[in-house]
């Protein structure tokens, strides 16, 4: 037992700053939607899930599921395994983030395509994201390489 804490408390060491930041963001926003109405974007998130999903999964799963696959990949990335998995679950995340510009344009948008609301800004921010996304992946898979070789 004693070991395996000593393996996870070498794994979180070996953490850098980006996989930190980005997966306590994930983390905090994950978390505030398993509480209704604590987090700003639940509307749009459920809206969202219900328009990619044909309108079969009811807003009140969709938000659970959104919420546990945030979490997910928040702690993933805070405690540093599955890497290479776990940023291809966010960049799937990322881009479904940006359904709401084309299915929901009066919400992002208060004159198409420039001004955006604060809506639109809180989703194209995500831009950052994916790319220290990026960045993340291309840094798992030298480690990857040279972990094999």
């Amino acid at each position: 037992m004693k070991e395996r804490s000593i393996k996870l408390a070498r794994r979180i060491a070996g953490n850098n700053i980006l996989a930190i930041s980005i997966g306590a963001i994930y983390l905090w926003f994950g978390l505030l939607k398993f509480f209704p109405g604590a987090s700003p974007a639940e509307g749009l998130a459920q809206e969202t899930v219900s328009q990619l999903t044909f309108q079969l999964i009811s807003p009140s799963v969709s938000i659970l599921l959104l919420a546990t696959w945030e979490v997910v990949v928040g702690l993933f990335l805070l405690i540093n395994i599955f890497r290479r998995t776990i940023l291809l679950f966010a960049f799937l995340h990322m881009l479904c983030t940006f359904t709401p510009l084309f299915f929901f344009p009066e919400s992002a948008f208060t004159s198409v395509p420039f001004n955006f609301t604060l809506t639109g800004q809180y989703i194209a921010k995500n831009v950052v994201i994916i790319a220290a996304l990026f960045t993340l992946y291309k840094e798992s898979g030298k480690s990857y390489q040279t972990s094999r070789t």
